[in-house]
């Protein structure tokens, strides 16, 4: 999944990847990039707030609510969470 020279961008969106293809087992691991949407790879509502909530416990951070408005795919969740990374 690494797509980018950013490692800790690519650590964030490893910990997606692997978050999402546990809550979601039978999502092909090639379609968890960052430019699909967690709906792609067939999470639905409740699977998407468990990923967002697995991943950002395994990094130690919090989000607001609110920031999430515009996430609308893997890649934009995976740079949102790397700004709350300190």
């Amino acid at each position: 999944m690494r797509t980018t020279d950013d490692p800790v961008l690519a650590r964030v969106l490893d910990v997606i990847r692997a978050n999402a293809l546990e809550i979601v087992p039978d999502a092909d691991p090639q379609a968890v990039v960052p430019h699909s949407s967690l709906a792609d790879i067939g999470a639905n509502s409740i699977d998407r707030a468990d990923i967002v909530a697995m991943t950002m416990e395994q990094l130690g951070i919090v989000v607001p609510v609110a920031e999430f408005a515009q996430v609308r795919d893997i890649g934009t969740l995976a740079e949102l969470l790397r700004r709350h990374l300190p």
